[in-house]
């Protein structure tokens, strides 16, 4: 039975191929680009296992087992990164998410193409720039000396503030510089969905004598709940991810901000840049990875239990 049977698989793999062989050359520089930068670099989890030696490299390095992540659980920190990171993705998810379906309905409202274009480019243009260039903008705002918010609490009479020694605030700025930068880019997605709702569904409600806001309600939010779903699914797989490039330009290394916006990522980053540890560093990033394969399968599952229409697998 079990050679029938992968006879019988070969045969269907080869018929497959030899119908679709279009489709899968076209696929094969996505292929490619997913195992160079995806499968391959996993084998850099090895060193969360070994006493990492550049002379040695990663298979001549001697093995020590957990230690690494002995030394990463044994602290404090990872209690406080693991809850920043968690915090400030769940921040950046819901409103981010949230901010984006109003935009888009919004920009699904206006009836001049000419305008609709317009505003749909200025919403979108954020997403285009650099996290450097971000973080010059927030300093141009924030900076304690000459900074425009502290320049116009000036000429009001009213105190300043030293925004880059207050970690309190840092996470609501964070999610603000987020909201902006993405928003555009996620509604763009949000509003293709909307694009593809049947316009029967509105004639037929607005026969009934439906409103504006009803509309909306009652059949644009429930078009576009499998597009939600699935958005909201990826961004809660990666959780545990923060945004490096964001969070270390804007913040940098000012230790006055880290009890609020020290992540695994930046963690890791200070530990292999100023202790040159290796094997820590790649513990940090496996307890990473293992910790948000867990939360995607999780949410997945509950996603397959309320609605199996809209799970990712």
């Amino acid at each position: 039975m079990a050679p029938a049977c992968v006879k019988e698989r070969g045969a269907f793999l080869v018929r497959e191929l030899s119908r679709n062989k279009y489709l899968y050359i076209m696929a094969l520089p996505g292929i490619a680009f997913l195992i160079t930068f995806a499968y391959l670099p996993m084998f850099g989890h090895l060193l969360a296992f070994k006493r990492y030696q550049l002379a040695k490299g990663v298979f001549g390095s001697p093995w020590v087992g957990f230690d690494n992540f002995k030394f990463f659980f044994s602290g404090g920190l990872w209690l406080q990164v693991t809850y920043n990171t968690i915090f400030l993705n769940g921040l950046f998810i819901t409103l981010g998410l949230g901010m984006a379906i109003i935009v888009a309905i919004l920009l699904n409202e206006i009836r001049l193409k000419l305008f609709k274009r317009l505003f749909q480019s200025i919403i979108f243009l954020p997403y285009f720039i650099s996290w450097v260039a971000v973080s010059l903008m927030v300093n141009v705002f924030l900076n304690s000396t000459d900074g425009f918010i502290n320049r116009t609490l000036e000429d009001l009479g009213l105190p300043t503030y030293s925004w880059y020694s207050e970690p309190g605030v840092w996470p609501a700025i964070l999610t603000l510089v987020y909201v902006w930068k993405f928003t555009g880019y996620k509604a763009v997605i949000f509003l293709a969905a909307i694009a593809g709702i049947s316009e029967e569904y509105y004639e037929s409600a607005r026969l009934d004598g439906a409103s504006r806001l009803q509309l909306i309600w009652h059949i644009t939010l429930p078009q576009i709940q499998p597009v939600i779903i699935v958005l909201s699914l990826l961004a809660i797989g990666r959780i545990f991810y923060g945004d490096f490039g964001m969070i270390y330009g804007i913040i940098g290394d000012n230790g006055m901000l880290l009890p609020t916006t020290d992540v695994i990522d930046t963690y890791s980053f200070r530990a292999l840049r100023q202790m040159g540890n290796f094997g820590m560093a790649s513990a940090v990033v496996l307890y990473q990875s293992f910790m948000g394969l867990l939360t995607i399968l999780l949410f997945n599952w509950i996603v397959r239990r309320t609605d199996p229409d809209s799970k990712l697998f």
